[in-house]
């Protein structure tokens, strides 16, 4: 029997993968694709872009230099190098970086544009040294539990765990499975994306083009477009769209007599918003699309799918290994339901203003208005990175429950440096008093490291969880009792 079996071998799972590896557990993977890789995981369906607080996240794990050493992922440095709302496409040169929540430099870049191929390959490279196994061509058809353990079946072999995860996309077979309760708004729009060769490519205009009954995208050295239609969702995506329904698609969004002379891949999508009411029932977990699916406008799916495998994966690890205070595993859904309500928002917000009436089409006007200011773009891009993302953690103190940035002691080590192996980190920057006694006492669970930093935000220590969540943070003057309250809170 397995410590955890998680379903789903897409980006999420792989990640909780690795994090649960780097604990010790004994961790299958199950993937109903008969085979790594396909064409809609490769460039350039396979795009997506990867925001700051998701490539620190993959940084703090060395996972992000590999990934950039990928042929073919370019790094984009600063935030606001490529994005839109609502199809409204932001300029770089609005945003006012020092705007930023507690941002500093950092040795990767803090925007990627990579594909879903590129980071299944690099995390599934990891995830197999750590000790993990992938079973592919394994489609779940059932799954029970009680108050030990787990057993997700196939109808031919079943896979006992004492917990399951499920990461197995929007349509997640666990979910349904486990009977989670799945609540959210019905689509308004088909999406459709595809491959697709124009007999005059020149009609249609490079990049998003917002258009009064819809929009489309169009990325002519590629052949990639996309479209949305807004039909209410009509159309039946249990089959592959044909060439002349995309056709009429395109003609009527795009307002031109545009003709399609090839399709080599196509497929449809909705801005059907939902999520689970809960992120787990009883020894039965959800993260990513299995616990949200939205849209993709703002490609909020993916990295908001990271943050719930960083998030779960040390908590999950801990109370596997019997080192979890209580509750703390009931705090993945507390933590992060939230998030996945703002991100299902956001994506219902950009489809407010793009529908093909007089009333969205007004409010489109005013919120292109405010995206072309400095403040506007800067808000967007804040939104977007992740980093204004906070736990309500009980701390008036503004760090505590951020994200923490990529502090640097003067003798050159780095917060990412401390993070590989998965423990938390205490950053004592104080020359007054140090706080090497408390952290000896938690040293299989933190790791001490000591100095001035470049920059310390009028700190005087820091206490980072394994996810790179501020825990605590002091003054000058280090308070001894505050920083054990919080170790034992999460340790």
């Amino acid at each position: 029997m397995h410590d955890v079996v998680i379903v789903g071998a897409g980006p999420v799972g792989l990640l909780l993968a690795c994090e649960l590896g780097l604990r010790g557990c004994s961790v299958l993977v199950l993937e109903r694709e008969p085979e790594p890789g396909s064409p809609w995981r490769a460039a350039p369906l396979g795009m997506r872009g990867l925001f700051p607080a998701s490539v620190q996240a993959l940084h703090r794990r060395g996972l992000a230099e590999p990934l950039l050493d990928t042929p073919g992922v370019p790094g984009l440095g600063r935030p606001g190098g490529a994005g839109h709302f609502a199809g409204i496409v932001l300029d770089a040169a609005n945003v006012d970086i020092d705007a930023l929540p507690f941002r500093l430099p950092s040795t990767v870049p803090e925007v990627v544009m990579t594909t879903l191929e590129a980071v299944e390959t690099v995390l599934s490279e990891r995830a197999v040294k750590l000790g993990v196994e992938i079973r592919y061509g394994v489609s779940i058809s059932s799954v029970t539990q009680d108050d030990e353990t787990v057993v997700v079946g196939d109808g031919t072999d079943e896979y006992a765990a004492r917990w399951v995860v499920g990461c197995d996309g929007g349509r997640s077979a666990v979910r349904k499975l486990a009977g989670f309760d799945f609540a959210g708004t019905e689509p308004t729009f088909t999406g459709y994306v595809m491959l697709a060769t124009v007999a005059d490519p020149g009609q249609l205009a490079p990049g998003f083009t917002l258009t009064p009954a819809g929009m489309y995208v169009h990325m002519p050295t590629t052949g990639h477009i996309g479209m949305m239609d807004f039909d209410g969702g009509a159309f039946d995506r249990s089959q592959e769209p044909a060439r002349d329904h995309l056709q009429a698609v395109l003609r009527r969004v795009s307002g031109l007599d545009v003709t399609l002379t090839d399709v080599r891949l196509a497929s449809s999508f909705t801005d059907r918003a939902k999520q689970a009411t809960t992120y787990r029932r009883g020894r039965v977990l959800l993260a990513g699309d299995a616990a949200h699916i939205m849209s993709p406008l703002g490609g909020q799916g993916l990295n908001t799918g990271i943050g719930d495998a960083v998030n779960l994966g040390w908590k999950l690890a801990a109370t596997v290994n019997n080192q979890a205070p209580q509750g703390l595993l009931d705090t993945y859904h507390h933590e992060r339901h939230p998030v996945g309500a703002w991100a299902l928002d956001w994506t219902r917000a950009q489809v407010a203003i793009m529908r093909p009436d007089p009333h969205a089409q007004a409010i489109q006007a005013v919120v292109r208005d405010l995206l072309a200011t400095r403040d506007g773009t800067t808000y967007v891009l804040r939104k977007m990175s992740g980093l204004s993302a906070r736990y309500d953690l009980g701390s008036e103190q503004p760090l505590v429950g951020h994200n923490a940035p990529d502090f640097c002691l003067l003798d050159g080590t780095r917060l990412a440096d401390l993070m590989q192996d998965g423990r938390g980190v205490v950053l004592d920057f104080s020359s007054e008093q140090r706080l090497e006694g408390p952290a000896a006492a938690w040293q299989r669970e933190l790791r001490y490291a000591a100095g001035p930093a470049e920059n310390d935000f009028g700190l005087g220590a820091v206490l980072i969880r394994p996810d790179g969540v501020v825990a605590w943070a002091g003054d000058r003057v280090p308070d001894q009792d505050s920083f054990e309250r919080a170790v034992r809170r999460w340790f």
